[in-house]
């Protein structure tokens, strides 16, 4: 039989340190008056001895459970994902916890998890899901623990945070611009969607008289039907597309070589997503818009943490920018 070591305890780094315990204690808890060499000194040899604060202690202390709840609707995880990687990030540092809960769009399932989340009392929610224009299933107005909505609709007078469609769209126009395109096209999703209308405006902005805009589905389907309405017209073909997601281009680019034409000597493309499952695969292999989803998380998780301490956060719509990621598509292999 294998004896269980036994906890390292408090105690055991205040000797290992030469100081009381509860010197030990505020420096942790980074509460009291020492110098900050002293009180790093101590976390260090916290750290070296293998010491754990008890949760439940540090949770009656500062009456918080160092946990956030994460409620989505987002059950493949293409956007939730990637969000959760960023909001770990920001809070592992400060020794918070993140749970999620996968709602779907089941409002019955929606109110058991927030009500579980809050039985474990969290310090706060995040709510996500898979478009910007559409709210959980669930209302999540009037809890008595914070609320914060990122890429998902949130309630009047919340805190809300999403990407930049417009600022992407201008990224990817700027892009083709750069590498000589000037008839270029934009084909997108559905216009009952929100971020492709403000993707299709940025994108009318940013190319001016005559820009062309072709709504569709997200789908490869689309890009092979939408290639084949621009080169069986009569019209002038373009040399560069900009599509509203990955998906897109890549119908987008596989329609062009079952044409002939080379991507991107003849036509540079642009999507939508990073969405590396695609972008990567895709042969050349995509130049597309990134959202920073993990950034966004970043900040919804450090959001969240200044309301739950009790800091002043203004309300409103916050839309954080957008980062082109250039790969062969359009250019990624060549100096421009």
């Amino acid at each position: 039989m294998v004896a269980r070591s036994s906890r390292v305890t408090i105690h055991d780094v205040a000797r290992a340190a030469g100081v009381s315990v509860s010197t030990v204690s505020k420096a942790l808890n980074d509460t009291g008056r020492m110098a900050s060499e002293t009180r790093e000194k101590i976390k260090s040899i916290a750290a070296d001895v293998g010491f754990r604060p008890n949760a439940l202690a540090r949770s009656l202390l500062f009456n918080r459970s160092f946990t956030v709840g994460l409620l989505t609707n987002d059950t493949y995880g293409r956007f939730t994902l990637p969000l959760m990687s960023g909001i770990s990030e920001a809070l592992v540092d400060h020794g918070v916890s993140v749970f999620l809960c996968a709602i779907e769009d089941d409002p019955e399932l929606a109110k058991v998890h927030v009500d579980a989340m809050l039985d474990k009392q969290v310090d706060g929610i995040i709510a996500t899901g898979k478009r910007i224009d559409r709210s959980l299933p669930v209302d999540l107005a009037g809890l008595p623990v914070p609320v914060v909505y990122a890429f998902t609709e949130g309630v009047p007078g919340s805190v809300v945070l999403t990407a930049d469609d417009a600022d992407g769209a201008r990224l990817a126009v700027e892009r083709l611009r750069k590498v000589g395109r000037r008839k270029i096209v934009h084909v997108t999703g559905p216009d009952s969607f929100v971020s492709a209308v403000e993707r299709a405006d940025a994108f009318r902005q940013a190319v001016g008289a005559g820009a062309v805009v072709m709504h569709g589905t997200w789908t490869e389907g689309w890009g092979h039907e939408a290639v084949a309405l621009l080169w069986d017209d009569e019209k002038p073909t373009p040399d560069g597309i900009f599509c509203g997601n990955d998906q897109i281009a890549r119908g987008v680019v596989d329609a062009l070589r079952e044409r002939g034409v080379r991507v991107p000597e003849d036509v540079s493309i642009v999507g939508f997503d990073n969405w590396e499952i695609f972008a990567d695969q895709t042969r050349p292999a995509l130049t597309t818009v990134d959202m920073n989803l993990k950034e966004l998380g970043r900040t919804a998780g450090l959001t969240i943490l200044d309301l739950a301490e009790g800091r002043s956060v203004e309300a409103g719509l916050r839309k954080l920018p957008c980062k082109l990621v250039v790969r062969q598509s359009c250019g990624g292999d060549r100096e421009i």
